[in-house]
């Protein structure tokens, strides 16, 4: 039974620092991910010619999101898509390019961050929140 406990504590530790929902992570980066109440966070450095499709889901209160994009990619293509509650596209972005913008207005409710990989070489960041 103590064992158990331990193997519960840790799969939540785990979906919690992952995020819940998401794709399974390629081992050539480890990707840090916060996910709260209308806000998300993603950074990896040291990706290294990788090809991986990852979406997470969050709660977005609002209609619409600002994203915050610094990454720096040297190889390969980027791209970061965000989908309202009603699972269409508010906002879709190259991640080659740095800046803040805004997405269109959508649903309020689970959002969905799809981050895709295309032979990256390179760290990724951003960051979206409720506007």
């Amino acid at each position: 039974m103590r064992n158990l406990g331990y193997v519960l504590t840790t799969c939540l530790a785990l979906m919690i620092v992952v995020g819940c929902g998401s794709t399974p992570i390629d081992t050539n980066f480890q990707p840090r991910v916060i996910i709260s109440q209308d806000n998300i966070q993603f950074q990896a450095a040291g990706i290294r010619r990788t090809t991986q499709t990852l979406t997470y889901q969050w709660q977005n209160s609002g209609t619409a999101a600002s994203i915050d994009q610094t990454s720096s990619v040297s190889m390969g293509s980027a791209k970061i898509n965000l989908l309202d509650a009603s699972n269409t596209m508010v906002y879709s972005g190259d991640l080659k390019t740095d800046g803040t913008f805004t997405s269109t207005a959508g649903t309020a409710g689970q959002w969905t961050m799809q981050i895709v990989l295309s032979n990256v070489t390179g760290s990724v960041n951003f960051h979206a929140q409720k506007m």
